[in-house]
């Protein structure tokens, strides 16, 4: 049985880079995994949570993309509890 919830740190990540993470978990997330948490930080702008909306958001895997725990975390919902 795998994680339920995939934490992926995409500080200092370029966008293409930060596509390929997210992209491999995706693939990699089985039946057991509900949530990928993707931390891209705040205090250096949004482009990676601009990028996280944008790209993921009609995702055949991600139910829905919603705000993490705080400002610098977006959650990537691939079904529910």
């Amino acid at each position: 049985m795998g994680n339920p919830i995939i934490t992926l740190d995409l500080h200092g990540m370029f966008r293409e880079e930060a596509i390929k993470t997210i992209d491999k978990a995706l693939k990699n997330a089985d039946n057991s995994t509900y949530q990928i948490k993707l931390v891209h930080g705040y205090n250096r702008g949004t482009s990676l949570k601009s990028m996280i909306i944008e790209e993921y958001r009609y995702h055949p895997k991600v139910l829905r993309v919603q705000p993490g725990d705080n400002l610098g975390t977006t959650v990537l919902v691939l079904r529910e509890l």
